[in-house]
């Protein structure tokens, strides 16, 4: 991390945390942060669900929520990015404050709850970005208000996805009441065959992932990954954040919403290594929640990722931490003889289950 960058977070930490996120993307709009460009080496380079990809380090969903910011972030190291996410109508979301730092706990607990610009504005966004290297997807989500909030994401798929490189289904999301009913075996059956049936009508069918809770029984683990693999997905992104609190030492935390952060590392490794167990490898994985160093993002892969994402370590580390991980990830690679990253999926998945 560069002295700038230090500064810079130590400036925004001086601002609420949602003023702050606000003002990290203004910054990185006007050319304030520096951006690496491409980070890839013969090892790094992969394919996600057939997307090819410069490195396996991803931008998870809820950082640039509107799609506001897509071009400085394609600059910024990640093999790959995920916005939104985005629901038919705009919304405001839940009140504030909606988003805490846990400093101590190097986490964060947002109650947010979808506040978006809604899919017509995005779509507009989205549409009007150049195509590059880095897949550009949308984390698709669903109205608090609506009467069939299992139609919500196929109308959003509807219209973003001729301007998106993939798209996920967010039904783990804790912040919208009763969202995660609609992980169980029949809700989420109707639901994705409605998302498959409008990709199906897309000018080029794109790429579909399932966003998992990390909160789930074994049972309902189980159930999602038949689904899953019935349903055409193409792969499954675990995990979202967490509703546990155990250990937590902030003053925030006890602040309802979502747990993201070094705190959810192990358990969403967890259910990574028992839903590629679950899969069988038939179904590419996302490894998501907690991931700081890039020993973490290799735990990752090992416990059976294809690919990695994160978000929250960005308010502790900075932007630059992207890069950090694939470079980082590319040495610990090249240190245990593998060629390349799928070389790596899986080989320390008994470690986890």
């Amino acid at each position: 991390m560069t002295l700038t960058e230090r500064l810079g977070l130590r400036v925004l930490r001086g601002f609420d945390p949602e003023t702050a996120h606000g003002l990290s993307l203004r910054a990185l709009n006007a050319g304030l942060v520096p951006l690496p460009g491409p980070v890839t080496t013969p090892r790094l380079a992969c394919t996600l669900a057939g997307m090819p990809l410069l490195n396996p380090i991803g931008l998870a969903a809820g950082y640039d929520k509107n799609a506001s910011a897509l071009a400085p972030l394609s600059r910024a190291g990640f093999g790959f990015v995920e916005v939104g996410a985005a629901t038919p109508r705009p919304q405001e979301g839940n009140p504030r404050p909606r988003l805490f730092r846990l400093t101590a706990d190097r986490a964060a607990i947002n109650r947010f709850g979808f506040n978006n610009d809604g899919a017509a504005a995005i779509a507009a966004r989205l549409g009007q970005r150049t195509r590059g290297p880095v897949p550009i997807g949308l984390n698709l989500g669903a109205n608090k208000d609506s009467p069939d909030r299992a139609a919500d994401f196929a109308t959003v798929l509807a219209f973003c996805g001729p301007h998106v490189d993939f798209a996920t289904v967010n039904v783990s999301s804790p912040n919208t009441e009763k969202l995660r009913d609609l992980q169980g075996r029949a809700a989420l059956t109707a639901l994705l065959a409605g998302v498959m049936e409008v990709r199906a009508s897309l000018p080029q069918p794109i790429p579909i992932f399932l966003k998992i809770a990390p909160d789930l029984s074994e049972t309902d683990l189980a159930e999602i990954a038949e689904v899953a693999l019935a349903s055409g997905l193409s792969g499954i992104i675990a995990t979202n954040t967490t509703l546990d609190r155990q250990g937590l030492k902030s003053s925030n935390a006890g602040e309802k919403g979502g747990l993201s952060g070094a705190p959810l590392f192990e358990k969403s490794t967890r259910t990574l290594a028992r839903l590629s167990e679950l899969t069988g490898g038939k179904l590419p994985l996302i490894g998501v929640g907690g991931i700081e160093t890039p020993e973490q993002a290799y735990a990752k892969i090992k416990a059976g990722a294809s690919a990695v994402q994160f978000y929250t370590a960005m308010v502790y580390q900075g932007l630059s931490l992207a890069a950090r991980l694939a470079t980082g990830l590319d040495a610990l690679l090249q240190r245990d003889g593998h060629a390349d990253v799928s070389a790596a999926v899986g080989t320390g998945r008994g470690d986890w289950v």
